[in-house]
């Protein structure tokens, strides 16, 4: 159950969703960027998968934000932590931003995404340029991954970083500053008609973590309706704090996993089982690699 005080809801049909695991040193600084990021109000809600026992400070960060916090009961994903927040929105919001905790959203990024949103009822979702900490551009706007280029970015990524294949799923820095349409928009930071959100049912849970965006895209590319990445507008994701701390390895396996639901779930039938087999064992070995690497 959510605990307040609430922001005027009425008043704010722009809702910001985000997801807190241990993310009490990165919290504050999301929540206070976006202030200058909207010129809309905004109804917050943080939801919890961590919650720490006796320390309040994640509570008391939301609080101290106006935003509500949404305490889970078990850590059951990052997709189904973002529907439980969706869940209890007022019905009046129309525009959904869900992002993760570790980002910094620059002036006026929300107000540049909705502007484009707004442009056309034919898009569902837009995705701001993804900038790292160093200042380098995460690819967070991508193709749907198809068997063909799945397996060979899962194959080869990692010792060929410029196989094509890799090339056309990242869709590669020469487009960084281009607006266009997108198979899928990063779950760091996006924003998504509510509408749509709920015709699809939210994200789809069975992905604990990894994926779920891009299973959300390819849904919504399903209804006919668009994915738009937006350069104008610009998030810096200041680092990847939950999968830090020992579980770098239980996250590489998360991936894998996720990436082969996806896949199988986007080529299913008696005709495709072979391929599915040699795809889940491409991606089992790049797992092990992975971790393997990830542990020394």
């Amino acid at each position: 159950m959510s605990t307040a005080p609430t922001p005027s809801p009425e008043a704010a049909r722009v809702a910001v969703v985000t997801v807190s695991y241990g993310s009490e040193v990165v919290l504050a600084p999301f929540l206070s960027s976006l202030s200058t990021a909207a010129s809309t109000p905004l109804h917050i809600v943080v939801a919890d998968n961590k919650p720490a026992g006796d320390s309040k400070s994640v509570s008391s960060i939301a609080l101290a934000a106006g935003a509500i916090y949404l305490p889970l009961s078990a850590n059951r994903g990052y997709g189904h932590a973002i529907n439980a927040a969706v869940a209890g929105l007022p019905p009046e919001i129309d525009w959904v931003v869900v992002s993760n905790p570790d980002v910094v959203a620059n002036s006026s990024a929300i107000d540049r995404l909705l502007a484009v949103a707004r442009s056309d009822s034919g898009i569902a979702a837009v995705g701001p340029r993804i900038l790292e900490a160093d200042g380098t551009v995460y690819p967070s706007a991508r193709a749907i991954p198809s068997l063909r280029s799945g397996v060979g970015h899962a194959l080869f990524a990692n010792i060929w970083p410029g196989n094509p294949w890799t090339r056309r799923y990242r869709v590669e820095t020469d487009q960084v500053l281009v607006q266009r349409d997108a198979g899928w928009l990063s779950g760091a930071f996006l924003i998504i008609r509510r509408s749509v959100l709920d015709e699809l049912r939210g994200f789809d849970e069975s992905y604990f973590m990894y994926f779920e965006d891009v299973d959300l895209g390819f849904r919504i590319g399903k209804l006919g309706l668009r994915n738009v990445y937006v350069p104008s507008a610009v998030v810096v994701h200041t680092g990847a704090h939950s999968t830090q701390g020992g579980e770098s390895a239980r996250m590489v396996r998360a991936h894998h996993e996720s990436a082969k639901r996806f896949l199988f779930k986007r080529y299913p039938g008696p005709l495709l089982w072979p391929v599915r087999v040699a795809l889940a064992a491409g991606l089992d070995i790049r797992a092990r690699l992975a971790e393997r690497r990830s542990s020394r």
